[in-house]
């Protein structure tokens, strides 16, 4: 359902979210880490931080990391950069369709609507946090 480059952009935020405290991670290491080429994998970390989701620092010891806690970070802001039709009000068409409304349906709009919705609550409900096994859960929830 999700792109590569969005599959790839979330192991990314994951690993690095799992190694917040160390310092910056240079992009070669996490490419290698997670098999993601190295020159794919630095523009999806640049994009992200344009976004203000990581620094990034150059030169001996720099890279990236998170700027902010992991459970600040939601899911739907770690995919919207690489699939922005996805996480939009518009409606994305089952069947492919440009346009797919309420009042000019497709055939699956009906029920599809219904699984879109739960999937933007699911990006919008869920944080970096939960998805990174070794963050502390965050106090008080």
């Amino acid at each position: 359902m999700l792109s590569q480059t969005t599959e790839y952009a979330l192991a990314a935020a994951v690993h690095l979210a799992s190694h917040r405290g160390d310092g910056p991670l240079r992009v070669g290491d996490v490419a290698a880490e997670l098999d993601i080429p190295q020159n794919y994998l630095s523009k999806i970390l640049h994009s992200y931080a344009r976004a203000g989701i990581l620094s990034s620092t150059r030169g001996p010891g720099g890279g990236f990391e998170l700027v902010r806690d992991p459970f600040d970070i939601l899911l739907a802001e770690l995919v919207r950069p690489f699939e922005s039709r996805l996480m939009s009000p518009e409606s994305i068409c089952l069947l492919g369709r440009e346009a797919c409304r309420d009042d000019d349906p497709c055939s699956a709009h009906g029920h599809w609507k219904h699984v879109r919705a739960a999937i933007q609550t699911f990006f919008s409900d869920t944080t970096l946090g939960d998805l990174t096994p070794t963050t502390p859960a965050r106090r008080g929830a």
